[in-house]
């Protein structure tokens, strides 16, 4: 789930400005400030995000940030001007910084009993890394095939859908586990 989740973000991420210039046909004066805005934004996402955990959870808040992700997608698709480009750049910002910070929370609560945690951080990290190549390999695939980065980003939402399958078994691992022990 993290890996599936975590490609469609980064590539989302690292492939946002290059869509704004090239599809959208946007300057620097434009895409400058939106990153910084994206930065701004994901402040208040990882606040939110926080707070939404604390109410339901960290595995629901991923699979709702999930859907997030898929709605900024969806968004991306449709959007021909600036403005539009702005109003999703907002939604990236704040889905971004909560996303994130939540994955790697949710993945170190499910580590076991050890005392080398570095391995299994190490393997996530390498994970990321690889998920950041599939992504935008897949992404620039995608265009050169179809002739726009239009399809590339209808594409990523396979990833997100992919990771949202994961959530909801590990969800539904949790709440079994939860009522067994209501059993015992």
């Amino acid at each position: 789930a993290f890996f599936f989740m975590t490609m469609g973000l980064l590539t989302i991420m690292f492939m946002a400005a290059t869509y704004g210039t090239k599809e959208l046909g946007l300057e620097d004066k434009v895409l400058i400030p939106t990153i910084l805005l994206i930065q701004l934004v994901g402040i208040v996402g990882a606040w939110s995000f926080a707070r939404f955990s604390g109410l339901f959870g960290n595995v629901k808040t991923l699979i709702f940030s999930i859907i997030g992700w898929i709605g900024v997608c969806v968004g991306a698709y449709l959007i021909y001007t600036a403005a539009g480009f702005i109003a999703i750049a907002m939604c990236v910002g704040f889905v971004m910084g909560g996303t994130q910070a939540l994955a790697r929370s949710t993945y170190s609560k499910m580590l076991p009993e050890t005392k080398n945690h570095t391995s299994f951080f190490s393997f996530y990290d390498v994970m990321e890394k690889l998920a950041t190549v599939g992504g935008t390999f897949s992404f620039g695939i995608i265009e050169a095939i179809t002739g726009s980065m239009r399809y590339s980003v209808l594409a990523i939402i396979i990833y997100f859908l992919i990771g949202l399958v994961f959530m909801l078994i590990l969800l539904s691992i949790q709440q079994k586990e939860k009522r067994l022990q209501s059993l015992q």
